[in-house]
């Protein structure tokens, strides 16, 4: 009988969790959004090259205003592609466990998820109207990270892990002003790779 309501329990228990918490999300989606950060980062590396800039020698990197709106754009390149990639595991994990991908819990998460980043985006537009460049990469794994720790109550906590760790990664490249894109590929790259294939092994 015990072990009855113990089964009875653990299955009330799962029920709750999964109407709380969006679970479809797939540890795959992290691990494209960091190959799409680790192209893009390399992509942008090369774009320095071809503007006659050294990034590991120079000490300071004037950045033309061409060369600003091509990092832009690719920023948003890969924004689209981790997006797009995010969306498609998440629908293709929905359906293979027939879980519901738009529920309350997921309008939830999105909204908190897109708070911080939507001030942080403002923030970041600032830091380019008043040509503070090197402040860019440290902002976006700040704000990043706080959105990820905002964020854990409605999805799997590990989540919050990979939050303090963008934001740690941030507060460490303040004090390394200029070497940005490395921290920027460390963090929205390597650790979205390693987070992801993390969670594919945990929860596929």
């Amino acid at each position: 009988m015990n072990q009855k309501h113990q089964e009875d329990l653990a299955h009330i228990r799962s029920m709750m969790e999964r109407s709380s918490r969006c679970i479809s999300l797939s540890g795959l989606s992290g691990v494209f959004a960091g190959l799409s950060a680790l192209i893009g980062g390399l992509y942008v590396y090369q774009l320095f090259k071809s503007n006659g800039i050294e990034y590991f020698t120079e000490e300071h990197i004037l950045l033309s205003g061409n060369l600003v709106s091509e990092l832009i754009s690719t920023a948003f390149v890969i924004l689209f592609f981790a997006l797009v990639f995010g969306i498609f595991f998440t629908i293709r994990k929905s359906k293979k466990y027939n879980l519901p991908v738009w529920t309350s819990v997921t309008k939830k998460m999105l909204i908190t998820l897109a708070i911080p980043l939507f001030i942080g985006g403002i923030f970041c537009m600032a830091l380019i109207y008043h040509q503070n460049y090197g402040l860019i990469a440290p902002a976006t794994l700040i704000f990043y990270g706080l959105a990820l720790i905002n964020v854990e109550k409605y999805t799997f906590s590990d989540v919050k892990y990979l939050g303090f760790c963008e934001l740690i990664l941030g507060c460490i490249s303040l004090f390394f002003i200029g070497y940005g894109l490395i921290f920027w590929i460390l963090g929205f790259g390597i650790l979205h790779i390693l987070y992801g294939l993390v969670m594919f092994k945990k929860y596929k």
